[in-house]
């Protein structure tokens, strides 16, 4: 187990902090929230790409903070809408945007489309900077889907009870904790991610 290593998480959303710990259990490295750095910078995310607006955070935050830092910037791209929300996921409905309200419009855009046409994939970049803000990691991961027409499952956030996993009948809302852990975007992004991570422990 590692222990010296720890990572400050460059986002304030708790659920998926919790996401993100789970993932990082194999190596024993302690994922820190913002909650214990009321300094830390409320980063703008002016970056046109996930890829962007991971390392905008990632940098920003490390410097701030003077810790190593992992920063996420994830959504989803719905085939029908061009790629839309993408970067914009969390804001489709507006600055200040609700899950609900997000859903709820996500649901108006495609009303009536048949099932074929509704296809759709999750995206995850992961970035890791060092407490100087170097960029020291840069992964990415996706999950392809299908967006349905009503909610279905309660667990998760953003756009979970709304994507379906076709291979396995049930949405990302519908799915435990520990099996979404294996599925997702972001933990497909982690597979990449946890060798570089242990390589780093063992230098940092």
């Amino acid at each position: 187990m590692i222990h010296s290593f720890s990572l400050v998480l460059a986002s304030r959303n708790v659920k998926k902090a919790r996401e993100m710990a789970a993932q990082l259990q194999p190596l024993g490295i302690p994922l820190l929230d913002l909650s214990q750095f009321p300094q830390a910078p409320v980063v703008d995310e002016t970056g046109t790409t996930f890829a962007e607006n991971a390392e905008l955070k990632a940098v920003e935050t490390a410097r701030a903070l003077g810790q190593w830092t992992l920063a996420d910037d994830s959504g989803i791209e719905i085939d029908a809408l061009g790629g839309a929300p993408g970067v914009y996921s969390a804001r489709f409905a507006g600055p200040d945007a609700t899950d609900e309200a997000n859903n709820l419009k996500l649901l108006a855009e495609l009303r009536g489309l048949p099932p074929e046409r509704r296809g759709a994939r999750y995206v995850c970049h992961l970035v890791v900077a060092d407490p100087q803000g170097q960029v020291r990691a840069h992964v990415h991961g996706q999950c392809r889907g299908q967006i349905l027409e009503d909610y279905r499952g309660s667990q998760g956030f953003g756009y979970d009870p709304l994507f379906l996993i076709p291979e396995y009948h049930r949405t990302f809302g519908q799915l435990s904790l520990a099996v979404k852990t294996c599925l997702s975007h972001r933990a497909r992004a982690f597979e990449k991610l946890l060798p570089a991570l242990a390589a780093l422990s063992r230098t940092s």
